[in-house]
């Protein structure tokens, strides 16, 4: 019995009768992909794993905790983890990347970001795991494993390494020193999708508990689009705005805050960089690749801003066999 045919017994024992059609929806850039099932009035979206390598119950521990404070999340249908399946509600093919224009782009986002910013208010993030050193610096090393090393065959050694390893404390230390919340880990456009004119946030399963600025660079610093700096700005003033009236532990100042959402961005892209690169060399998924030059540059230019960062900056660009622009100072 092949795949489809294993689901569309499941779903006729849980729905009571066989769907007319089971396609292949999506895949994503972890070990899952979807199904949509449908029938003649209704449809719905099979989560499909390997129990050996996915592990469905952060999903579902998170999808209730959210359900339950309030956040737009897929409803849940059924599940059987023995399998590797679960069902979703249908949210569709929509998602924020796909109806983002120049014309729409500000009122998405201030929509995202209302929703971020109840979120973040009535979702505790008691037993999350725990962002902290360690963690920020597993992701950290990504980057050295898979972009440094894999994709550009470079081994960090001597003063060069020295410049990663205070680079990475650096970006630790500014990290941790935010307030803490219930963080999501990808809250960006292709994880917002629309439906009935509403946002709705998926892939929520990684969530930690964690700095309050990362959802929001994660949103406006995103890997798959980019806007303008004068747009990004006005729009974290405006989260910075709504997160104080919600009472949420946002910093006094706002020059503040943005540096510590620019240092969130920087050890988040830092990070990206390398799972693209994995996502590549390891998995074979090339696609990714186009996104990295944009990420990428976001990297390039927080290293362009905080002259602690200078030396990271440098030893990117050389990486890179780009000179060194007017900026750095060394």
């Amino acid at each position: 019995m092949n795949r489809q045919e294993q689901i569309t017994n499941w779903l006729q024992a849980e729905q009571g009768t066989a769907p007319l059609s089971l396609v292949l929806a999506a895949a994503d850039a972890s070990v899952r992909q979807y199904w949509r099932a449908s029938w003649s009035d209704r449809s719905l979206i099979v989560m499909d794993f390997d129990p050996a390598s996915f592990d469905a119950q952060p999903f579902l521990a998170r999808q209730a905790q959210l359900a339950g404070a309030g956040a737009a999340v897929p409803a849940l249908l059924g599940q059987d983890l023995s399998l590797g399946l679960v069902a979703l509600e249908d949210l569709g093919d929509a998602t924020l990347a796909s109806v983002l224009n120049e014309e729409n782009a500000k009122a998405w986002y201030l929509r995202a970001i209302h929703d971020l910013v109840q979120l973040q208010a009535h979702t505790l993030d008691e037993g999350l795991p725990v962002f902290d050193g360690a963690f920020i610096q597993r992701e950290l090393d990504i980057c050295r494993e898979w972009y440094f090393g894999k994709q550009f065959n470079t081994e960090l050694a001597d003063k060069e390494l020295a410049i990663w390893e205070r680079s990475c404390a650096l970006i630790t230390l500014e990290v941790l020193q935010q307030p803490t919340v219930f963080m999501h880990r990808d809250y960006h456009s292709r994880n917002l999708m629309v439906k009935d004119d509403q946002l709705r946030v998926i892939d929520f399963q990684d969530a930690v508990k964690g700095p309050i600025a990362y959802d929001l660079v994660s949103l406006l610093r995103d890997a798959y689009v980019t806007w303008n700096e004068a747009f990004v700005l006005d729009l974290v003033i405006r989260y910075w705005e709504m997160a104080r009236d919600a009472g949420l532990p946002v910093h006094e100042d706002f020059s503040d805050f943005y540096r510590a959402f620019e240092w969130a961005g920087l050890q988040r892209h830092i990070k990206i960089l390398g799972l693209f690169a994995r996502l590549n060399y390891r998995d074979g998924k090339d696609r990714y690749l186009a996104d990295q030059p944009r990420v990428f540059e976001y990297v390039r230019q927080v290293c362009l801003r905080y002259r602690e960062l200078t030396p990271l900056g440098r030893l990117l660009l050389n990486l890179h066999g780009t000179p060194v622009e007017t900026g750095f100072s060394f």
